[in-house]
């Protein structure tokens, strides 16, 4: 049957009805453009065209009573250009309504990020805490289109008169720059924002802090005195609650502050504090002298084996045996630690040792290990990392390989 093909005028279309289906009336004056009538009595400006891939679209202009025969016939015309130059006007207005509903930053955090980053990342509770602490204030409430390079450069060089060190403005622009790359994905964003910012300079040979033999001894002495205080206040508590009466608390020969095998391990296999935090006794083979960090704790979620001294197994041994949690260092719920900073700070100060954090125990493992000659390549491996650059910061710790090869010279 044929199409009805009508001059569209203003009191031709008010006096179109409705019928039980619906139907469409083709105008004479521009050819494309048409209007179809819904039984509910809606009458739609709509064209047709045929998409890159060959299929048909219906683009709808506008429904009328919102916009005028004259609108409609501008709007026609420009969607019909579109399509002639082979553009899908479809896509704008797909893209305008995306632009509508493009959501602020701190509701991307709060939102469809936030829920990602913390389902797939280990830390990723820290890292959006962190994009809120560091950005919140100047993109919070920007939209995710409209943050530009521009902004971030500007937020760095102010954060960097302020003092803060390149290496942690760096870090927190990685972070922000992995949220935006989301986005990207996602489809939210057409281009990466930030694809220009590049990292700021940075010392990589500053530097690494590891303790000296004599801060170790301090360390290690503060340690044992700290245990053997804890031990004396619990045998002096006891023997206040045998005297009233009260339940016996638990005393052990072993150690009996958590902080003592933990720093002792960290220094005898270089883990990191949240791989030590997470660590199970499943993890740990004494017979064979291997301790295992899984994927699944790793920074690089990568596992590996390290082999453990006589002082880590003496150490393991124990420590081992104190309650049925699978938890080697379990918090006091039961649960793993989020971080020791209290007692470790009092620590540090018994020891009078400064400067130091507690990723430097891991420092000061790989530093020990080049001194005594062992090749980088198996220092990395102990250590985890997935490169040999973060490695590299420990190699002038090893001056004879360079001795060495100057003396080549007056060899040959």
């Amino acid at each position: 049957m044929p199409a009805q093909r009508e001059k569209f005028t203003e009191a031709y279309l008010k006096q179109l009805k409705p019928a039980e289906k619906l139907y469409e009336v083709h105008d004479l004056e521009l050819k494309g453009l048409r209007v179809r009538v819904m039984p509910s009595g809606v009458k739609s400006f709509t064209i047709l065209y045929r998409n890159a891939e060959g299929r048909q679209i219906r683009y709808t202009v506008g429904q009328y009573g919102k916009i005028t025969l004259k609108r409609a016939y501008e709007l026609a015309k420009e969607a019909l250009g579109e399509v002639a130059a082979r553009k899908d006007p479809q896509e704008k207005k797909r893209k305008a309504r995306q632009v509508a509903n493009m959501p602020t930053f701190e509701q991307f955090l709060d939102g469809a990020y936030g829920d990602w980053v913390k389902a797939n990342r280990k830390d990723g509770k820290a890292t959006v805490a962190r994009l809120k602490t560091c950005f919140k204030k100047d993109l919070g409430c920007k939209k995710l289109n409209t943050i530009t390079a521009w902004q971030v450069e500007k937020w760095a060089s102010k954060r960097r008169k302020d003092g803060k060190a390149a290496a942690t403005i760096n870090r927190d622009i990685t972070a922000l720059k992995a949220a935006l790359s989301k986005a990207v994905e996602w489809s939210l964003l057409e281009t990466h924002p930030l694809a220009t910012v590049k990292p700021l300079k940075v010392d990589k040979h500053a530097r690494t802090r590891y303790l000296d033999e004599d801060e170790e001894k301090r360390l290690r002495k503060a340690l044992a005195a700290r245990d053997a205080k804890l031990k004396k206040e619990r045998a002096s508590a006891n023997l206040w609650r045998k005297q009233r009466g009260y339940p016996h608390m638990p005393e052990f020969a072993g150690y009996f502050d958590h902080m003592v095998p933990m720093v002792l391990l960290s220094l005898n296999t270089g883990v990191r504090r949240g791989e030590l935090f997470q660590l199970c006794w499943s993890d740990v083979d004494l017979k064979r002298c291997i301790m295992t960090v899984r994927g699944s704790t790793a920074k690089a979620n990568k596992t590996r084996h390290i082999p453990l001294n006589t002082e880590a197994v003496d150490v393991l041994k124990t420590w081992m045996g104190r309650d049925s949690n699978p938890l080697v260092f379990p918090s006091r719920n039961g649960r793993p630690f989020n971080n020791v900073k209290k007692a470790w700070t009092a620590i540090l100060d018994a020891a009078k040792v400064k400067d130091f954090r507690w990723h430097d125990l891991r420092h000061t493992f790989a530093s020990k290990l080049v001194m005594a000659g062992v090749d980088l390549n198996t220092v990395r491996e102990l250590l985890g990392h997935a490169d040999l650059k973060m490695t590299l910061r420990y190699a002038h710790l090893a001056p004879e390989h360079k001795a060495d090869a100057v003396a080549k010279l007056v060899q040959s």
